[in-house]
């Protein structure tokens, strides 16, 4: 399926054919950028621990790292929790306070990311969950929807809140048929301003001086 999918996206590779001088630094300085970051060495051993629960494969894990280095969001919303994998890439990247909500506690989830002091792991009705965390706040700069069932509930209490310095990332797209047919809405949403599809993740920004588009990109 990867090679099917690969083969589709061929043309969408390295910023071909993107005119966006910003959008064509994010293809290939973020998604291609080469760089072996020094955490990615450790995490590469520790995530070997969290094989059996939720989390993308590695070269997911290493953008999400890349994009909050990118991006330098003040704070950082998980949404889905999963292994707690995707945290900890997220968490390296920057000492920024990262909230990440699941449906369950996992202790194996907790000790994992006990190290990591700027994370507040919470668990228990994710959606009232993300309502405390939102009351009388503002959108965190960088939103990853991750490993949930509720990612269209989270999406349309968060669009109201959102601002042009808002990056939200969106898990597994093509995760079901469900799920396909809600991203492609979320493309097309006058309220979603330039998006960009790597298959493994989506990625949306909402700066309304920009000119809609969407970005295909092979990431395969």
């Amino acid at each position: 399926m990867r090679i099917l999918n690969w083969c589709r996206r061929f043309r969408h590779r390295c910023g071909y054919g993107v005119h966006s001088p910003s959008d064509f630094f994010l293809i290939t300085s973020v998604v291609y950028e080469k760089t072996p970051y020094y955490a990615f060495q450790i995490l590469h051993y520790d995530r070997e621990d969290m094989e059996t629960l939720p989390h993308y494969r590695e070269k997911t894990d290493r953008l999400l790292f890349r994009m909050v280095n990118y991006w330098q969001p003040d704070s950082i919303l998980e949404i889905g929790t999963g292994s707690g994998v995707e945290t900890r890439y997220m968490a390296e990247a920057k000492q920024a306070p990262l909230l990440t909500l699941d449906d369950k506690e996992n202790g194996q989830v907790t000790h994992f990311l006990a190290p990591y002091k700027q994370v507040d792991y919470r668990t228990g009705d994710v959606l009232r969950l993300l309502d405390s965390a939102l009351d009388g706040k503002g959108c965190p700069q960088l939103v990853h929807i991750g490993h949930t069932p509720y990612y269209k509930e989270a999406f349309e209490r968060l669009l109201p809140r959102v601002t042009e310095r808002t990056c939200m990332i969106v898990g597994t797209p093509y995760a079901t048929r469900a799920k396909k047919k809600w991203w492609r809405q979320v493309i097309a949403d006058s309220r979603t301003g330039v998006t960009f599809d790597l298959y493994d993740i989506g990625i949306v920004f909402f700066d309304k001086k920009r000119v809609k588009e969407h970005r295909i990109v092979n990431f395969f």
